[in-house]
């Protein structure tokens, strides 16, 4: 992966095709990261097209899920592959959820770290379930019903919330969000610095 601007830029320079599949992201203080997303219909070349551009996106920015409407697209719809952490290169661990609904969720719960694309360089504690049980069409519109746990499931239900208009911070204890204030006022600016792409409206 790229670690610098310059370095991004020379990989983009030198691969039109990829560029073209790779997508702005949109960062905190952007409106559509607020918004409730709209279900979507039917499937279609265009979302599937989405989908994979989705992945790449994800993939490049170093991430392990992506919701639409982090890439400006207000619509329910997630991606999540999280085979790395579980040392799998199989696609077990790798799914696109369209029209998600949490069905069930387990008593147990964990805190944990998590970071978001959407949010660069910030991490904050939030506590999720340890399992949940999702149904949810897959990008051929196939309905699926799956138990999700670990960090799997943690991966979910951050994705899951993207579709709620709900980012990470909205979990920050309020004295931890207030020191993070200044931090959140520069990613709304424009001022922070990434090695992916990224969009403020």
């Amino acid at each position: 992966m790229p670690d610098s601007p310059k370095l991004y830029e020379c990989q983009l320079s030198q691969d039109s095709e990829f560029l073209n599949m790779i997508l702005p992201i949109y960062v905190y203080g952007a409106t559509v990261l607020t918004q409730i997303a709209v279900p979507i219909e039917n499937t279609s070349s265009e979302l599937k097209q989405l989908v994979s551009d989705m992945f790449e996106t994800m993939y490049f920015a170093d991430g392990v899920g992506l919701a639409a409407p982090q890439v400006g697209k207000s619509i329910r719809l997630f991606v999540v592959d999280v085979s790395a952490a579980y040392e799998d290169n199989t696609g077990a661990y790798k799914r696109a959820f369209i029209n998600p609904q949490i069905i069930e969720k387990t008593e147990a719960e964990v805190e944990c770290s998590e970071g978001c694309l959407s949010v660069p360089d910030i991490q904050i504690d939030v506590t999720r379930s340890e399992g949940v049980l999702i149904e949810y069409r897959d990008e051929n519109f196939e309905l699926k019903k799956e138990w999700f746990h670990g960090f799997f499931a943690r991966a979910v239900q951050h994705e899951y919330d993207h579709l709620d208009g709900i980012v990470i911070t909205d979990k920050a204890a309020p004295i931890r969000k207030q020191l993070l204030r200044s931090k959140l006022n520069k990613i709304s600016k424009g001022e922070s610095q990434t090695y992916y792409r990224t969009k403020i409206r």
